[in-house]
């Protein structure tokens, strides 16, 4: 069997076995996750997070770029169509990893990163420390707090994730 009607038969029993109808559009505990497009590092594994229970946003390194800004800003006009503003005991997750591919791009394609991540290459590109998740994951925090499109009622953690323990390690603890 070729992977797609593989995929096609495992959607088949989740539909039959795991499958609810009744699931919210909006996260159950209130909680967005940023994380990279890595598959050792999806958010709904290491975190053990059962369906429905954040919103993930993937993106290449999991950073704080011009697109997760202005996918923020559809959420928050979808959260309101749904009833609820995001905001106010909300929690916004930057999850950063080891061993990110990010680094490659760093070194081989920096006029491409810096494009991806909304800034010029050199010194403004350096300042974002791309090959140093745990000192990334503390600038995206930052650059999220500042930023005044950003909700300020959000608690924003910053956690780095270990692909060679599968331990995260809470490097900016919660805080509006």
């Amino acid at each position: 069997m070729d992977f797609i009607a593989s995929l096609a038969q495992r959607n088949a029993d989740f539909a039959a076995t795991t499958f609810s109808a009744g699931m919210k559009i909006l996260p159950s505990r209130r909680t967005l996750i940023l994380g990279c497009v890595d598959p050792r590092v999806d958010p709904m594994d290491v975190l053990k997070l059962e369906p429905g229970e954040a919103a993930i946003i993937r993106n290449v390194g999991g950073r704080v770029n011009p697109a997760l800004l202005e996918t923020m800003a559809i959420l928050r006009t979808v959260s309101k169509a749904g009833g609820e503003a995001i905001g106010s005991g909300w929690n916004f997750i930057v999850l950063h990893h080891t061993k990110c591919g990010i680094a490659g791009c760093y070194h081989h394609a920096p006029a491409l990163l810096a494009e991806h991540m909304g800034v010029a290459q050199g010194e403004a590109l350096d300042a974002l420390a791309i090959t140093d998740p745990y000192a990334s994951v503390a600038i995206d925090v930052a650059a999220l707090k500042a930023n005044p499109d950003f909700s300020d009622e959000l608690e924003i953690t910053g956690m780095v994730y270990d692909v060679d323990t599968g331990l995260i390690e809470i490097v900016v603890p919660a805080a509006p």
